[in-house]
């Protein structure tokens, strides 16, 4: 099929709700590990309740995935996924910060892991359905522009609210979640539905090119059975440079992971000097730390449109590589920085990879995927972004507690080290589309 390039704001229109999509995420990695201590949790406890998400992800993935490839209706392909996700995680977001127990934020976390997906994985697919080869990178780049955006403001909300807005409500109670946590999970809800509605409404997809083949395919490889055994096939036959980009999202995301667990409450603890959660200078701690996971999300946006071009100059593999390095410099330089101010630098680094993760490997790799089942292959993609959260959630607590002394801001420069092994990967990875190895 013939596509037309798109204008630029097309291409705004098209990637909008990722801006929603990482309210979602960035409320979630800001303010996760903070609320299970808040509700009691210990250090050594935090990765095995991030657990249930990435396992609900290493399924759902792959299914919303190959479902999508196998939809249409009066919403189109993808966007009925947007849709259901929207409302999902919007409902999850608003219920997280009521939760009065670990086993209800747990399950409440695995609610909106599972949502964000729904509304997420179609997302990549959209972007490699509607632009043409030459504009993928663009396409890309733009969803990571929306997001570094949305994790800037999500990111930052409990502080704004606190030292901009001067929202106070600091319960007695040890175990209760800050009134400044709550209103900013509430904001996420409406930012989120807003902006997916948004590219709902804006942006039409391509039909199957055969309506009539379309729906025979379907009704052909329908029921249990035939899906899962459509997907298996996919995974067995995993085109190249997938399976060379695997090893560098597995390295990429347990370091990421790394991160978004112990960062936050390292900040409060190892720099701010916190005792324990009980002390309000772990709150302000904690909100700092959402302060800096706005500078790498601020930087990211600002990258974002750099981004096509370093690629165009230095070839897609060499810039993710590149990108990497500056991530995992930025995150080992932490152990050495005592002022919160110099903090926000390190974190410069950090906005750097993350712009380039979130756009790099997917304009690699949808150059290699065929056009029927790129939907399926988009989730199974995933698999290496779940699988290292998982790896982290049943094996890192082992290790917080008997290697590294329950020491946050080790975890922290260990994610640092594998983003440095991810980045020596990615060189060996060959782009189809460019011939740039």
């Amino acid at each position: 099929m013939h596509k037309p390039p798109r204008s630029f704001w097309q291409i705004w229109n098209m990637s909008f709700g990722f801006l929603g999509i990482q309210f979602g995420w960035g409320l979630q990695m800001a303010n996760m590990s903070a609320i299970y201590e808040y509700l009691g949790a210990r250090a050594d406890q935090i990765p095995i309740l991030w657990l249930a998400a990435p396992l609900t992800g290493l399924i759902v993935q792959p299914i919303i995935g190959h479902a999508s490839d196998r939809t249409w209706g009066r919403l189109g392909r993808r966007r009925p996924y947007f849709l259901a996700g929207a409302i999902l995680s919007s409902l999850a977001l608003i219920l997280m910060p009521r939760s009065s127990a670990l086993w209800m934020a747990a399950g409440l976390l695995w609610v909106l892991d599972t949502s964000i997906n729904i509304s997420m994985e179609p997302f990549r697919a959209f972007v490699a359905d509607l632009l043409p080869e030459q504009q993928r990178t663009q396409g890309f780049a733009m969803q990571s522009l929306f997001i570094g955006l949305g994790a800037v403001v999500a990111s930052a909300l409990p502080w704004l609210l606190t030292n901009i807005f001067h929202v106070r409500g600091i319960s007695a109670d040890a175990h209760a979640i800050p009134l400044t946590v709550r209103l900013s999970f509430y904001l996420g809800a409406a930012a989120f539905f807003g902006a997916v509605l948004w590219t709902i409404l804006s942006t039409s997809e391509y039909p199957p090119e055969d309506l009539q083949a379309f729906a025979h395919a379907k009704s052909e490889k329908s029921g249990l059975w035939g899906n899962a055994k459509e997907i298996l096939g996919a995974i067995a036959g995993m085109p190249h440079t997938m399976r060379q980009l695997a090893p560098v999202q597995l390295l990429t995301w347990l370091g990421l992971f790394c991160m978004w667990l112990y960062f936050p409450v390292a900040v409060a603890r190892n720099v701010f000097g916190a005792a324990d959660q009980a002390s309000p200078i772990y709150t302000e701690g904690v909100e700092w730390a959402g302060l800096c996971f706005a500078m790498y999300s601020a930087v990211c946006f600002v990258v974002s449109f750099l981004l096509p071009g370093v690629a165009r100059r230095l070839g897609r593999t060499a810039t993710h590589s590149l990108c990497l390095v500056c991530g995992g410099v930025g995150l080992i330089s932490v152990v050495m920085i005592h002022d919160k101010y110099v903090l926000l630098l390190t974190m410069a680094g950090v906005g750097i990879a993350w712009a380039s993760t979130l756009s790099m490997p997917y304009a690699v790799l949808a150059g290699s995927l065929p056009a029927a089942k790129r939907g399926t292959y988009m989730g199974i993609f995933n698999f290496f972004i779940v699988i290292p959260e998982i790896l982290a959630s049943l094996f890192f607590g082992w290790i917080m507690n008997h290697l590294l002394n329950n020491n946050r801001i080790t975890a922290v420069v260990a994610g640092g080290v594998f983003m440095i092994l991810a980045a020596g990967l990615m060189l060996r990875v060959t782009d189809e589309q460019s011939g740039v190895a």
